[in-house]
């Protein structure tokens, strides 16, 4: 996983003089049926979101409005920071990967599509213990 930019999501934009429309769609324009949807906004830029890993829950994140970023780690040392800050683009986070989201602007909505329905007990909140599970299935 050393390579974070397979991560990165173009979506098409329609639209002509009435606005713009982004169209996103589960197994078509993402690589997973959506179960569940939820939006962060209201956070201000001193404030880190997430702070976890997920055993079976992959996302994509759009930041619909203003401007968010997300580091991304792999356990291994790897890590990335993702500026969203259009409409029309997103990251794609699979399974097993620790995500901060932080530095929201002011306006920012931060919308997050998820894989699964929430199931508290697959989200790892312990970095240390992340690593250690990665570590461990890296041996098997």
């Amino acid at each position: 996983m050393e390579n974070f930019e397979g991560y990165k999501l173009d979506f098409e934009q329609k639209g002509d003089t009435r606005g713009h429309l982004v169209v996103v769609e589960g197994m078509k324009d993402i690589p997973f049926d959506i179960k569940r949807i939820f939006y962060i906004y209201g956070s201000s830029p001193t404030v880190i979101r997430g702070q976890h890993a997920n055993r079976k829950t992959e996302f994509v994140l759009i930041n619909v409005s203003g401007q968010s970023k997300v580091r991304v780690k792999d356990g291994k040392g790897n890590e990335t920071v993702f500026v969203l800050n259009r409409p029309h683009t997103g990251i794609y986070l699979p399974k097993m990967v620790w995500k901060d989201m932080y530095d929201f602007s002011v306006d920012s909505v931060l919308l997050c599509l998820a894989s699964e329905h929430y199931d508290a007990a697959e989200y790892i909140r312990d970095y240390q213990e992340f690593v250690k599970i990665v570590a461990q299935q890296q041996e098997i």
